[in-house]
Order: structure tokens, then sequence, then C-alpha cells
């Protein structure tokens, strides 16, 4: 598995993971998987455009409660391995390690549930350490909710250390959440 840059060629197979009930937002699941599946049938360019966004000049993203806040610097890239094996981003705020309130740290992924335990979110992450680096971040920070023990295990594999328990915000239902921090 490698990690590629969203591209026409790949787009069919994301768009089959969406059709499947994939996400790449494990926050707004079926209602991110929708609208991402209209602004690809609408125009595949812009959708793709979109996902490489190192200045934040694409749309403000839209919470889980249907909140709307500024976007932040960032990008996708795609996990492959003949066809779509899921995403992982990368966001950040330029000169800090520092994240708004209401950004779950700066790496999140999502493999789709028929490539799970096969290491690719492990591998993905250990891809994606180097690229935040060069962004100029000291650290990484990562969430997971406490009974996502897999994903627990990935940020672990990765030199990730528990930061404790903490409060989502209200835009993400004031749920309980784990962060971890990688050092870089």
């Amino acid at each position: 598995m490698d990690l590629v840059q969203p591209a026409p060629p790949h787009l069919a197979s994301y768009s089959d993971a969406l059709r499947r009930g994939w996400s790449p937002n494990t926050e707004r699941g079926a209602l991110e998987a929708r609208e991402e599946l209209r602004e690809i049938e609408s125009d595949p360019g812009k959708f793709l455009d979109h996902l490489t966004d190192p200045d934040a000049r694409g749309p403000a993203v839209t919470l889980p409660d249907g909140s709307h806040v500024p976007r932040l610097p960032g990008f996708r890239l795609w996990m492959w391995d003949g066809e779509f094996c899921g995403s992982i981003g990368l966001r950040w705020r330029p000169g800090t390690n520092d994240l708004p309130p209401y950004c779950l740290g700066h790496i999140g992924y999502a493999v789709v549930p028929w490539k799970e335990r096969r290491g690719y979110a492990t591998r993905a992450l250990a891809l994606m350490l180097p690229l935040a680096k060069a962004r100029g971040l000291t650290y990484v920070e990562l969430t997971t909710d406490p009974d996502n023990v897999p994903s627990q295990r990935v940020i672990l594999a990765n030199g990730g250390i528990c930061q404790g328990r903490f409060r989502k915000t209200e835009h993400y239902g004031s749920s309980e959440g784990l962060l971890y921090r990688v050092y870089l």
C-alpha cells in the first residue's frame, strides 16, 4: 500500500467506496459521503483540486452539528494498493503547532472496512509524519474515541503518546475523546 495524490485515474474507485457506505470523515459519516458524491458528479476536477489546499482557499468546513468553520491549510492523500483503500489528511496552522478548538487533530484517517486489519492505517500514518515535519510541525496531535482500540494501536505504533482524555466541543456532541501526540 502506498499513498497517492488524488487524481482522475483513482476517482472511480474512490467513488465506489463512498457508494458502498464508507466515509473519509468519521465524525460526519454518511452525510459526508453523500456530499462528496454530489461534488464528484457535479465537477470531478474541482473536487480533486479541493483535496489539496495548502493555502486554505477552499470553502468553509462543515462540522457534525452543521456549523461552518474556516478551512485550515491541508491536503488529503489516498491509500492505494491497486484500488482505493482509505484516506489520510493533514491540516495545520502556519507557524504554530496549535490548532483551533474545533479541529480534532492534525491528522485524520479512515480505511475502507473491506481493507481493514492489513496495517494500511499504520503505514499511512508513518508515511504522513515526514510530510507533517516538512510543514514545520514539531509534533502532530491525533484524537480517537476511547473505544476505538484499532486506531489507538495505529497511533501507538507510530510513536504516539497519550496526552489524556478530553471533552470534544459541542460541534462534535461533547463526547469524550483521547488525545495523542507524536513528536516529529
